[in-house]
């Protein structure tokens, strides 16, 4: 049973998400789109490559290119996988297919869109979905925990040998500091 147990803790996490479905979703990414297409991506390849970095999932992005003619394009960004679709192919048909090619005993797929159609069809293909509302929770959870542990470093490097010292010892410290001469004995007795 234990290795049963273990073997399921160690699955690979693979996030498929239907770019332009998330663009459409998040406010923030709507703003970005009415001005430039472009930056609305960059931004959501930004966020979610931060995401990818703190979950240590597996991200896949895919946007529709359907009526653009060609083979449809595959590209590293950061450690990110983008994926443009096949002439004639549908965001929705390419992460179907992918679901099929990433099914594995040994990984958990997750599917990030809000078309409740293709929720359903990924469902029945065996990966789990995830609404845009889910997956921006998720991603400003991760930016927040980023942004703590970062604060806290912060704060841990400004004075390291501090947390090391006994609390009276660092009251007389800081009495030094600021000029007060209150003469206290080894015990912390004044």
């Amino acid at each position: 049973m234990r290795s049963f147990v273990s073997a399921m803790q160690k699955r690979e996490e693979v996030l498929l998400v239907d770019g332009y479905n998330i663009i459409g979703a998040w406010p923030e990414l709507v703003k970005l789109k009415n001005m430039r297409l472009e930056l609305a991506r960059d931004r959501l390849l930004e966020l979610l490559s931060d995401y990818q970095s703190y979950s240590g999932a597996k991200v896949i992005v895919v946007f529709d290119a359907f009526s653009v003619p060609g083979l449809g394009a595959e590209y590293r960004h950061q450690k990110l996988k983008v994926v443009y679709t096949r002439e004639r192919e549908t965001a929705d048909e390419c992460i179907e297919r992918l679901v099929g090619e990433w099914t594995s005993v040994r990984r958990h797929i997750y599917v990030a869109t809000s078309d409740l159609v293709e929720q359903n069809v990924v469902f029945g293909r065996g990966a789990l979905r995830i609404s845009a509302r889910e997956l921006k929770l998720k991603v400003d959870q991760s930016r927040n925990d980023i942004q703590a542990a970062i604060r806290q470093e912060t704060v841990s490097k400004r004075n390291p040998v501090s947390a090391a010292l006994d609390p009276v010892l660092q009251e007389r410290l800081e009495q030094m500091r600021r000029g007060i001469h209150n003469s206290v004995s080894k015990d912390g007795q004044k």
